[in-house]
């Protein structure tokens, strides 16, 4: 997954004196980012995942202490959305870009190589990565 998720505020709410705003995405960010944010949604837009269907105006409510997030759209046009919706054409089909769209497993799954899942070797501990 790409790190996009350290975008700035948009001129426009900076100049109304808003100084964070939630940011919602299926990317990674970086310990060096800054606000409040919201990341590794799954499955990722690319491939369908709910932020796919998310349009200008449309509110999504975030509840930290429930762990919940919802995007406030009626099923029917969620379904409608869902039916129009086409994945993006693959930026190369070949090369490590190939290998990655194919096989990189999704952030919920660790993010990891399809073809290696449970044939790792021995266990290495969090502390040594």
């Amino acid at each position: 997954m790409a790190e996009v998720g350290n975008m700035p505020l948009p001129p426009k709410i900076l100049k109304k004196g808003v100084t964070d705003m939630v940011r919602i995405s299926d990317a990674r960010m970086s310990g060096t980012a800054y606000g409040t944010a919201v990341l590794h949604i799954a499955p990722e837009a690319a491939v369908g995942g709910p932020l796919s269907l998310v349009k200008d105006g449309d509110m999504i409510e975030l509840d930290v202490a429930r762990r919940r997030l919802h995007l406030d759209v009626d099923d029917a046009e969620l379904k409608r959305r869902k039916a129009a919706w086409k994945p993006p054409k693959p930026y190369l089909d070949r090369g490590y870009a190939k290998l990655y769209t194919d096989h990189v497993m999704q952030a919920d799954k660790g993010a990891d190589l399809d073809f290696l899942v449970g044939k790792s070797g021995r266990f290495v501990p969090r502390e040594n990565h």
